[in-house]
């Protein structure tokens, strides 16, 4: 252990302490004696401490121990993660015991595995999960750096292939250096392999209807061969061609046709023969289509949409008809479509996924969007609370309409452990989302079960719906699976509920055992009038079972492979059970806002036999209403795109009349076209460059609109939508940035602001990042990189064959410094709390002293010793000894008091008094014998003649009278 000083001049401040504290010990002094010097040497000791605090005292220690920090590459084009871990834990070993080490990852990110510390590399410490689509060194290094602890010997060892695609490593190499921190290398080589990729695809931006254009395909391969070069238009085939592959770039150019108006996505595929990655074979890109528009049709029951694809055929807009279990998950896929009609459809039909997609595809990308009634539509259809019920014109809640009969529901839902994570998450969603959709006079009753049944809610009135939402939430998964308990008590409960309707809506995802019970169950049910319907999540589910059950108790049946239909489920069986929404009376519709279709719409209207009852939102238009009143037709503006609800069929059942009507087909040619995009063409020019994870936007406004702000919508294959800021660089030019994390297609929207008011600039163009740039063929030596880094940081460059050397570089001790600025301050305060106590309190120091060192189990054992008596040997030293002590006692009260201390001469002392006659006055108290002295008439008489005391005896009253007088 060495000291050092920060200021070491200021030691110089010692010598006049020196010379202060010698004048003050010689100078008058109000203390005197012990107490003087006490003071003093207080105050010397706290000044000391002082100039060592300015002075800046530390004391240190030399630190050799080694810190060593292991930063891998977890990206994909690092193939062998296992071999490197395994060359890691075994490099660990060779530190010594007070060597520190820590570990972290890099991919797109950067993690820490192991924190730094002297414990060794483990399987289980080497765990971390990054994003392995890109490569970014910086952020690693930076990272790794941030856990070192030490001044020096601070290592830390790469281990990539150097292929950076974010970020610039040798940019914070120098800094490095001069912050003492050294990076050894340890490159990885991954063996050359026989790799085809397709690099880029190209054709234009915009295309009019049947125009000629090419495909621009560029394909690298690291090997010559043959391969067969296949093209796509929305996952649609439409070519091929074997063509030759030579090592390095391969260029191509077929020819194509745009064959239908919209937004298309392409793609082009190499299938090589020896190839040995498939994960970069292919690539995309986008172009729009200029044409007629083309609508897309969903029906919910096949063969009902006649009706509506003749108003189509009539108005000359091309369509196409699909299953809903046929809608794309894809956000490109529906930007091909200018208009979406769902006819009939139920919400179990669609996914929780596409009902995001198209709800954003309304509402940031322009698509139009119509709902057609039906009895498995709107309300009855379970869209309450979905994102379709968002982008429509009506609501699906029924707020004072009409009387509604009374209803106890019990909901049965399955909570053993097989239905944890997100099937466990949309069950509870969906008892909420049909709680929500209750009203208050209605009672409900949540039971969960597993081997046994829970009651979660109590059926009860929904006085209270937060309480009873709250109550749901908390089910947790655990458990078995046993149908009949819960099953039974939920009829058990159910039969005391007073309600016009009861209903039971069981939820499970597992087998239960067979219980003959379940027969006398049905039976009760069908006395009292209660229904059930069942819900089977998954094929693991009691399929046979749940479907007699829901066939028994005169109920629905639903089989579920997408989880994300269970709210739809849930709200559908709570709106069939009320049977409210379907009105089914014939009247003839008013007009309420007709605007301009005032003309399609006048000289009178066909009857209507029925529609499902909506409320139409505040700020929607009704076109055509009901009696009751209720929306027969609404529309409205959402976002960039446009509305309709028609809550009647269009099969005839309920619309006979308005098939066979003359205006029929013209007025719904016009409803359809009204939800159609509202710009022709994007008054914007696109381009988009994909750098790393990094997408660079440039937007140039074309005319004379120039927005003053303007951002980019960005919605992926996910739906998410990221908005992008841009900044205008130039008149007329706008660019920003967007970060990806993942590969995949994106649709952009422009939206702006001038004078105030919204521009909608359409859906520019796509852009798509096909893959990630880790499996791009290598261009460059990546591994001269890392050598450079090694380089300029003073590092090595380590091989896979001796992990050992690692540790095998030579250290240079560093001090490890130790501040004592807050033990001096603690110090100096305590003493001058002691000084003042010195100085200011008048305090028996001198007995306080004595009693302590009585109370010391030496001074005790003499006490009992002298307590022998005299007659003992050694008694007479031991009184001598009393007698010092006295003197000593004497001299010091004298000192504390301000007297001459021992030097002074003791005042003379008085002899004692003589002891009263024996059986005289001696039981008299000593104060009546002193107060009757004055009475006296005579002096008293002389004293007889004494003995001459003892030397000793007259030492003893002197000092005896001195203490007590020091005691007054």
């Amino acid at each position: 252990m060495g000291v050092q000083f920060d200021h070491p001049w200021l030691l110089l401040l010692l010598i006049p302490l020196v010379f202060g504290a010698r004048y003050a010990y010689r100078s008058d002094f109000r203390l005197l004696g012990g107490r003087k010097k006490w003071a003093i040497g207080l105050r010397i000791t706290i000044v000391t401490l002082l100039i060592l605090l300015l002075a800046g005292l530390r004391t240190y220690t030399l630190v050799k121990d080694k810190e060593v920090v292991f930063l891998s590459d977890r990206s994909a084009s690092m193939r062998e993660s296992s071999s490197v871990s395994a060359w890691m834990m075994k490099a660990s070993e060779g530190k010594e015991p007070k060597d520190s080490i820590g570990a972290v990852s890099l991919g797109l990110d950067a993690v820490v595995e192991k924190n730094l510390d002297t414990s060794l590399l483990t399987e289980g410490s080497l765990g971390g999960k990054v994003n392995p689509g890109f490569t970014h060194l910086e952020k690693g290094l930076q990272l790794a750096t941030s856990l070192f602890g030490g001044q020096g010997n601070r290592h830390v060892v790469l281990i990539s292939d150097g292929e950076e695609n974010i970020g610039e490593v040798l940019n914070g190499a120098k800094l490095l250096k001069e912050r003492g921190i050294t990076v050894d290398v340890l490159p990885y080589d991954e063996p050359d392999r026989k790799d085809v990729s397709v690099e880029s695809l190209q054709i234009p931006e915009k295309l009019y209807l049947a125009e000629s254009f090419t495909f621009d395909v560029l394909i690298s391969s690291t090997y010559s061969g043959t391969g067969e070069l296949r093209l796509y238009e929305d996952n649609t085939e439409i070519g091929r061609k074997t063509v030759a592959l030579e090592q390095g770039e391969n260029r191509f150019a077929l020819q194509g046709m745009a064959r239908a108006p919209g937004l298309h996505r392409y793609r082009a595929e190499i299938f090589a023969e020896g190839d040995e990655q498939s994960a970069n074979n292919a690539n995309y890109a986008f172009t729009r289509v200029s044409g007629s528009p083309k609508v897309l049709i969903v029906e919910g029951k096949s063969g009902t949409s006649s009706n509506l694809e003749n108003v189509l055929q009539s108005g000359l807009i091309d369509y196409s008809v699909i299953d809903p279990g046929l809608l794309p998950s894809e956000m490109a896929k529906y930007a091909a479509y200018d208009s979406i009609i769902f006819n009939n459809v139920s919400g179990d039909q669609v996914g929780g996924k596409q009902m995001e997609m198209i709800e954003g595809a309304v509402r940031s990308y322009g698509i139009g969007f119509m709902m057609v009634g039906g009895e498995d539509s709107f309300g009855m259809g379970g869209y309450y609370k979905t994102p379709i019920e968002k982008l429509l014109p009506v609501s699906m809640e029924l707020e004072g309409k009409r009387e509604i009969p009374s209803l106890g529901l019990i909901l049965v839902i399955d909570r053993s452990g097989s239905m944890s994570g997100d099937k466990i998450e949309l069950a509870k969603e969906s008892a909420m989302r049909t709680v929500e959709l209750l009203r208050p006079k209605d009672t409900v009753g949540v039971v969960a079960f597993d081997d046994q049944p829970w009651w979660v809610v109590e059926p009860q009135k929904l006085d209270d719906k937060d309480s009873v939402i709250a109550k749901i939430g908390s089910i947790p998964s655990a458990g078995g699976t046993d149908i009949y308990p819960a099953v039974a008590s939920a009829t058990e409960k159910i039969l005391d509920i007073s309600a016009q309707r009861k209903h039971i809506i069981l939820l499970t995802d597992g087998q239960s055992a067979l219980n003959s019970g379940y027969n006398d169950l049905l039976t009760t049910m069908n006395e009292e009038k209660i229904t059930m319907s069942t819900v089977a999540v998954g094929d693991d589910a009691d399929v046979q079972l749940l479907q007699t059950l829901a066939k028994g108790a005169k109920g629905r049946y639903y089989l579920v492979k997408d989880a994300t239909t269970l709210p739809a489920i849930f709200s559908r069986e709570a709106a069939m059970i009320a049977r409210t929404y379907i009105v089914d009376k014939p009247f003839v519709p008013a007009l309420v806002q007709t605007g301009d279709w005032q003309d399609l719409l006048s000289g009178g209207l066909p009857k209507i036999y029925g529609y499902v009852a909506a409320t139409a939102k505040s700020t929607a238009q009704t076109v055509l209403a009901s009696p009751e009143p209720d929306p027969l037709l609404a529309r409205w503006q959402y976002g960039s795109g446009r509305s309709v609800a028609w809550t009647s069929d269009l099969t005839g059942k309920w619309s006979r009349d308005w098939v066979e009507w003359a205006k029929f087909s013209d007025l719904f040619t016009e409803m359809v076209k009204w939800t159609f995009p509202q710009f022709t063409a994007s008054p914007y020019e696109v381009n988009t460059v994909a750098q790393g994870n990094e997408v660079h936007f440039e937007v140039k406004a074309e005319g004379d609109l120039v927005p003053e702000e303007l951002e980019a919508v960005v919605a992926g294959e996910d739906s998410q939508e990221t908005r992008i800021p841009l900044v205008q660089s130039s008149p007329g030019v706008y660019t920003g940035i967007m970060e990806v994390s993942s590969s995949g297609s994106f649709l952009i929207n422009l939206q702006g602001k001038s004078g105030g008011e919204s521009i909608d600039g359409g859906t520019g163009t796509g852009f798509v990042i096909p893959y990630s740039p880790e499996y791009h063929l290598r261009t460059e030596d990546s591994q001269e990189k890392l050598q450079t880094l090694a380089e300029l940081t003073g590092g090595r460059v380590l091989t896979w064959e001796n992990p050992q050397a690692v540790f095998e570089f030579t250290t240079k001790p560093y001090k490890s410094l130790r501040d004592w600025d807050y033990a001096l301050l603690v110090a100096a305060l305590m003493l001058w709390l002691a000084d003042i106590a010195v100085r200011r309190l008048a305090l028996p120091w001198g007995r306080m002293a004595e009693a302590l060192l009585a109370a010391m189990p030496w001074r005790r054992r003499a006490d009992s010793r002298a307590a022998a008596g005299p007659g003992q040997p050694g008694a007479s030293a031991e009184a001598d000894a009393g007698l010092a002590r006295l003197a000593a006692r004497k001299s010091r009260a004298a000192a504390f008091y301000g007297g001459a201390g021992g030097d002074a001469a003791p005042p003379k002392a008085q002899a004692p008094p003589a002891r009263p006659p024996q059986g005289g006055a001696a039981g008299e108290p000593a104060g009546s014998a002193r107060a009757a002295q004055p009475q006296a008439k005579t002096p008293p008489p002389a004293s007889p003649p004494q003995e001459e005391a003892a030397p000793g005896a007259e030492r003893l009253g002197r000092l005896l009278d001195a203490k007590r007088r020091g005691k007054r």
